[in-house]
């Protein structure tokens, strides 16, 4: 080791534990050509795939260090959108697990997504109250639509019309037309958020869920559509005074409106929260619904026929019900009397299902013959799959699969690590688990009491577990039973300890004790083999309750942590008080000693960890570590090196010898319960209350602490960079649509590679234009100058240098990049434009870029004279060259067409669609006809 201590990077090697977050919804995602059997979730930044019918994780999708917040699957199944905490959404091939599409708009966590009938479109909503539909095969932003005033809640587009609905937390549903980007409509029927809706009735019906147990019901009118021939003017529903209104806008007229929306009625449900999800069918006509409570509630929209058919089954009953009253006597004055239809009729509760916990998220499909298949996403970290037959008298469901090994029910509490560095314990209210740290599977999972702390027997044969109730709990691991549990204490059994020795442990209490317990071996009542035991030995008494216990590596001392922010050393022999350990201002919540007996790191909820010597009780150093509390504190063996937990989600390392703070580790979404550390200090693992466990690795990457400080500064001024206030375009107005990018630090840094680009174009032209000049002069041809990064491109020339710089920004980053770009490269790029046109460089991308600049720059460019050559130039080679690109296309699309009509009247097989849905189709049809023709005869 040189005059400089080295240091050791630690890096993020996995996550486990976690099943799926419930911060963000459940997706089902086609796989293999199978429906229904996979589906992806959140966990923490990444985003999982689960294989329901063995329970097995079969692919993760990376993500940075954002939470997921919202997850949507492509029409085309082999797609998937996520949605990040920071307002960015990637597109991941569900195939391959890549992302080559990411989207930077949002500046608060996306909380909707929703792509169109063909998946060419995307729209997503947010926090920050906007909403912005994305071009998913260009990659790039179409517009920002602004309106509400609260979190979007969803949205979503209309098949037959370029329509949007979104509805939020500001009790509006809005109807956005995105030929012109403007809201033509606001729904104003809520007294509370508007938690989600769904279309009915292709189209012609829209339900809302809210606040309460009503789902409102509204029927749409689209005023451009003609009446069909035999349709009445209003439905026959029954409506109360309070429901039927007309939602117009008080200063329009209802010509004005493209459609218009009347209240039908209501649908209550079950539960009395609010709703939390409401989705449907491809069919529009399975609707699910549920709330923060553990019912889904499962409704069928009936068809026409079937509603009818209710009708006239209704009507006879009334018919019977009145002879039978006018032949008893009664006075009946009307047996003609007519049933009204109400939306109890059109709408029916097929089924509720009950869920083991609270349900998060639900995704289902239905298939032709009737039966729904059902995911849910539980509150419990838990995955469960239904099946439910709608085509039966009395639906009933069957739950098929659960997805529950992967994970804890709760929060992680305790972790510990065995001796040989492979296996791990992980315990929380319900079970423990053992895990293997190579593979990060689950090897045992068995039930146990509330742990607060835990450790491995010396042999890594058996667990001990102290627990809330205050009893020790011990477990054989090859058998997977629970051996013995002794009541050991009256209050919550905080912390313990294992012998230096190894031939014992020490526990402390909540009831103020500190008890000694000796490993003996006793034979089983049941058998004639003998099994591990605790024995009773020592009691020390306290005056506080105890929070934690730590033995010194040398078997001299005993520290114990009190619920009066002292720390209490005494010797383990005679038990005698030592030393007081005081300066904490709230109680000391971990400890731990270093390998040699020499010093001391307790952890305290007052955020700080002080450094104490124990020779003689003096404090070295007290550092701020955290900004909430220090969970857990460890050191790494053989060193003087130690890791802190914190409620700050933070895991932090410290040099205890130079109290420097050494690295970070960033990752966890929650607050950070517990750590271990094993026990060659190759590994961490870190528990969290986001479900989540984390391994860290310790790489042989050094760290050089200057080097980190710089990175963390620079880190932090690219932050703030893009944090700046938005570039406005000059001429233009804050409006209901605006732009969809947003200024991000990597915008500004293509922004930066387009200026360089052109610096070095203006440099080489000048260059060029000096080497024409030398060699005229000289009346012979002279070596050309070389710039090398030129070279390096292959000796292109500089203007096309310009335009691989320009190809490589990213298509979503591009009108961002060029809004930041100062006026004085619009010339030389206009210029540049026309030469790339000209030679039929890029055409599409150019004429994009080429109209950004001239809308942002209008005024200026049209008022120059030098520029107006360069513009009419541009005019005429873009026209020209639009419309060849025009013929080509079409050309291209008939000849497609052609081949089309080919190959299915060669093959007789419909290309580019499922023969299977279409034959299905057709068979439900002659089905519909062979009845309607038996009910005739």
């Amino acid at each position: 080791m040189g005059l400089t201590k080295q240091y050791l990077r630690y890096k993020a090697s996995a996550v486990f534990g976690v099943i799926g977050s419930h911060k963000a919804n459940i997706a089902l995602v086609q796989l293999r050509g199978e429906r229904g059997r996979y589906v992806a979730v959140a966990a923490c930044e990444h985003v999982f795939i689960w294989d329901i019918r063995k329970g097995e994780k079969i692919w993760i999708l990376k993500g940075t260090k954002h939470e997921v917040t919202q997850l949507c699957c492509a029409p085309d199944g082999r797609h998937l959108a996520v949605g990040y905490e920071d307002g960015s959404i990637r597109i991941f091939n569900v195939m391959t697990g890549e992302s080559h599409v990411t989207f930077n708009g949002h500046k608060a966590a996306v909380t909707t997504l929703s792509y169109d009938s063909l998946g060419a479109r995307l729209v997503s909503g947010s926090k920050d109250t906007e909403i912005i539909v994305w071009d998913v095969i260009n990659e790039s932003g179409l517009y920002r639509l602004k309106g509400h005033k609260d979190a979007v809640t969803h949205a979503t587009f209309l098949k037959g019309r370029n329509f949007l609905v979104s509805s939020s937390k500001d009790t509006l549903v809005k109807w956005w037309d995105l030929d012109t980007q403007h809201c033509f409509k606001t729904m104003v029927g809520h007294r509370s958020e508007v938690w989600n809706f769904v279309l009915l009735s292709d189209e012609k019906r829209i339900m809302t869920g809210s606040s309460d147990s009503e789902l409102r019901v509204w029927d749409i009118q689209y005023l451009d559509e003609a009446k069909e021939p035999g349709e009445t003017d209003v439905k026959k529903t029954k409506r109360s005074s309070g429901y039927t209104e007309f939602m117009e806008e008080s200063n329009e007229e209802p010509e004005e409106h493209l459609l218009s929306c009347e209240k039908v009625g209501s649908i209550f449900r079950g539960g009395r929260d609010r709703v939390v999800s409401l989705a449907s069918d491809l069919s529009q006509r399975i609707v699910v619904c549920h709330g923060t409570n553990d019912v889904l509630e499962v409704f069928k929209v009936l068809s026409d026929e079937e509603v009818k058919k209710k009708i006239e089954k209704k009507q006879r009953k009334t018919k019977k019900k009145a002879k039978k009253r006018a032949e008893s006597g009664e006075d009946v004055t009307d047996l003609e009397s007519t049933v009204e239809q109400t939306l109890k009729d059109e709408i029916e509760v097929v089924t509720k299902i009950k869920a083991s916990a609270k349900i998060r998220s639900v995704s289902f499909f239905s298939l032709p013959n009737g039966e729904v298949k059902i995911v849910a996403l539980l509150q419990n970290n838990t995955v469960e799959a239904f099946n439910l037959d709608t085509t039966a008298i009395t639906p009933e469901y069957t739950n098929f699969a659960r997805i529950t090994i992967a994970g804890h029910r709760t929060d992680t509490r305790t972790l510990a690590f065995s001796s040989d560095n492979i296996a791990v314990l992980s315990a929380s209210a319900e079970t423990v688990k053992i895990w293997n740290r190579s593979s990060l599977q689950c090897i045992r999972t068995m039930a146990c009491q509330y742990s607060l702390c835990s450790l491995f027997v010396p042999g890594d044969r058996q667990i001990i577990l102290g627990t809330k109730s205050g009893k020790l709990q011990l477990f054989d691991l090859a058998s997977g039973n629970m051996l013995e549990t002794l009541d050991a204490h009256d209050g919550a059994v905080w912390s313990i300890s294992l012998a230096p020795d190894q031939r014992g442990i020490v526990s402390g209490s909540a009831d103020k004790t500190v008890k000694f317990w000796e490993f003996e071996l006793v034979k089983d009542e049941n058998s004639s083999h003998t099994r591990l035991s605790l024995n009773h030995t020592r009691t020390l008494q306290l005056d506080e309750d105890v929070l934690c216990v730590c033995h010194s590596p040398n078997g001299r001392l005993l520290a114990v942590s009190l619920l009066d922010c002292t720390v209490k050393v005494f010797y383990t022999d005679t038990l005698k008080f030592f030393l007081s350990l005081y300066g904490h201002k709230l109680p000391v919540l971990c400890m731990d000693i270093s390998h040699d007996s020499s010093l001391i790191a307790t952890g305290s909820a007052d955020r700080n960890v002080k450094i104490w010597g124990l020779e003689f009780g003096d404090c070295h150093r007290s550092l701020f570590a955290h900004e909430d509390s220090v969970m857990s504190l460890k050191f790494v063996a053989k060193t003087h090196l130690f890791f802190t937990a914190g409620k700050d989600k933070k895991i932090k390392q410290w040099d205890a010898d130079k109290f420097v703070h050494v690295q970070t580790l960033e990752g966890h979404h929650g607050e950070v319960w517990c750590l271990a550390v094993s026990p060659n200090g190759d590994h961490i693992v870190s528990s969290s209350h986001d479900k989540s466990l984390r391994l860290w690795d310790r790489t042989r990457e050094p760290i050089i602490l200057e080097e980190e400080r710089e990175m963390q500064r620079e880190a932090e001024f690219e932050e703030s960079m893009a944090k700046e206030s938005e570039p406005v375009v000059p001429g233009e107005r804050a409006g209901e649509a605006g732009l969809a990018g947003k200024k991000t630090i990597e915008t500004v840094k293509a922004a930066e590679r387009i200026m360089e680009a052109i610096e070095l174009y203006r440099e080489e032209t000048k260059k060029l234009e000096e080497h024409r000049r030398a060699c005229a002069a000289a009346g012979k041809e002279l070596p050309a100058p070389t710039n090398p990064i030129l070279a390096a491109h292959g000796n292109i020339s500089p203007s096309r240098y310009v335009l691989e710089v320009i190809r490589k920004v990213k298509s979503s980053e591009l009108e961002e990049s060029l809004l930041v770009l100062p006026f004085s490269y619009s010339p030389d790029l206009l210029t540049l434009f026309n030469e790339y046109i000209q030679l039929s460089l890029e055409v599409e991308l150019i004429c994009r870029c080429l109209f950004f600049l001239l809308r942002i720059h209008f005024g200026q460019m049209t008022s120059n004279q030098m520029l107006l050559t360069v513009i009419d130039s541009l005019r005429k080679n873009t026209i020209g060259k639009i419309n060849e690109m025009k013929d080509l296309i079409g050309f291209n699309m008939a000849g497609l067409q052609f081949l089309q009509r080919e190959m299915e009247a060669k093959e007789d097989v419909t290309f580019f669609a499922d023969a299977t849905e279409r034959f299905m189709e057709k068979k439900r049809k002659r089905k519909i006809k062979e009845r309607a023709v038996l009910a005739i005869v």
